[in-house]
Parts: structure tokens; sequence; C-alpha cells
């Protein structure tokens, strides 16, 4: 590892960590830049969930200080996202480097229309406005689309922040900031789970998970007090073209022009 690899993956888990906290996305700038600094894919995805794990850990520490924790409500959701991570984390170990780049780079770029399209932003309440429903059907329901959630986060993670406030702003009507608290509390939940799947496989770089979690720690804390504040504008845009120069350097769009000029 050169000093110019360390440098680089410490910039990404500051940015990564920031993005996670504030909207989700992370992952799509995290899992590539792994990729791309000589990681094979599992291992680029196992080592990834060091990081996180580290990132959700700093950000709850920030919410709970803040009044926004939830355990109860945490633990009724993370308990199907833990099987559902199990299950999903398998099925990412089978699949080969080619296909599992191609799947990232697509799921890199349907999250893009998410960000720009934002659907979960009109179900999405302010803290004054009364639509919050938490009843017992609601509530059902939400444990049963976090097993689906669990699947997603234990299979590629990239951008499951998106899925998680989508889900609980559409099914319950919480305010985001409620939501980006339950968010890093259940994705720290299953995350152990699915990290832990990775590891007994052999598919974890600790010395670039742990440079990656220093970063991410550092975001983590910046992007708690980003949230909390509001406002996620440049975020988004900053998301958008990343994802685009990284989705396609994974689908060798890049070679293909290259070869072409």
């Amino acid at each position: 590892m050169t000093e110019a690899q360390i440098i680089l993956i410490f910039i990404v888990g500051i940015a990564s960590g920031f993005v996670n906290v504030v909207g989700g996305g992370g992952s799509l700038i995290s899992l590539p830049a792994l990729i791309f600094v000589g990681l094979p894919s599992a291992m680029a995805n196992g080592t990834n969930r060091v990081a996180l794990m580290v990132q959700s850990l700093v950000a709850i520490g920030y919410f709970q200080k803040k009044g926004f924790f939830y355990p109860k409500l945490s633990i009724m959701l993370g308990i199907p996202a833990v099987l559902g991570s199990i299950v999903g984390a398998k099925f990412a170990i089978s699949l080969s480097d080619e296909m599992f780049n191609n799947i990232l780079a697509g799921v890199m770029l349907t999250v893009l229309v998410l960000i720009i399209w934002r659907p979960e932003k009109k179900f999405i309440k302010s803290e004054e406005e009364n639509g919050e429903n938490l009843s017992l059907p609601r509530q059902s329901m939400a444990a049963l689309v976090f097993f689906g959630v669990g699947f997603y986060g234990g299979f590629i993670q990239a951008g499951v922040g998106f899925i998680i406030i989508a889900s609980l702003a559409m099914i319950t009507g919480m305010s985001l900031v409620k939501i980006n608290s339950l968010k890093v509390t259940v994705t720290a939940i299953y995350m152990l789970s699915s990290l832990l799947v990775f590891v007994f496989s052999g598919n974890v770089h600790w010395l670039y998970g742990f440079i990656l979690a220093g970063g991410n720690a550092i975001g983590a804390y910046l992007g708690g007090v980003f949230s909390v504040a509001g406002g996620d504008k440049w975020i988004r845009a900053f998301l958008v073209v990343a994802v685009l120069i990284m989705a396609g350097q994974l689908l060798g769009v890049y070679r293909f022009l290259t070869a072409l000029l």
C-alpha cells in the first residue's frame, strides 16, 4: 500500500461517512474506491463494512446525545434486517467479480435516479407536523420490509440509506431526523451479522478497513451535526457526479472510449 492509497482511502472514508449519515449512499463512493485500488469485489464489500460499523456506532452516539435514540423500535426493525443481511451477504460472496461489479454499477445508476427524484420527500414530515403513524399494522409492515432492507444491505449496502428513508417515510410518516437516527441504529445491528459472514469467509482486508473506518468516524460525526442542522442539496449534487464517474469505470465505459479514440 502506497502513501497515496492511504490518503485516498482515508479521504474517501470521510466523504462516505458524512454522506451515509446525512442521507445515505456513502458506499456508492467507498465500495468502488476499494475495488479501484485493487481489492477483489467480495473483499472490497467485506472491508467496506468494517468502516460502516465504526461509522454507525459514532453516529448513534451523536444522535443519542441529541435525544434522538429509539432502541425498542430499532430492535424491532433490526431483527428481520439481521436475518435478511446474512442471506444477502452469502449471496454476495457467491458472485464473480465481473457479475458483482456490473450489478453494483446498475445499483449506482438506480440510486442516482432516487437522488434526483427523491420520491420519499413528499412523505417526510417535520417535527412540528403531526404525521407520524406507528400503529401495530404499520410496525408489522415496516418489520417485513426490513427483511428486504437487510438482504440488500448484506448483499451490496450501497445506497441502502435511501431505501430505509423512503420505507420509513412512506410507512410511518416520521420526520427525517428521527428516520436518520433509526437508520444508523438499524444499520449497525444488521451490519455486524453481515460483517461476520465476510470475516469468516476471509473477505476482509483489515488494514484498508481500519484506515477507511478512521475517515468514516470523522465523516459520521460531521454528518450527524449536519443532519440535525438540516440541508443536503450540495451533497446530492456531489453524489450525482461521483456516481456517474464510478459507475462508468465499473462498466468499462472509459476503456471502451479509449479504445475508440
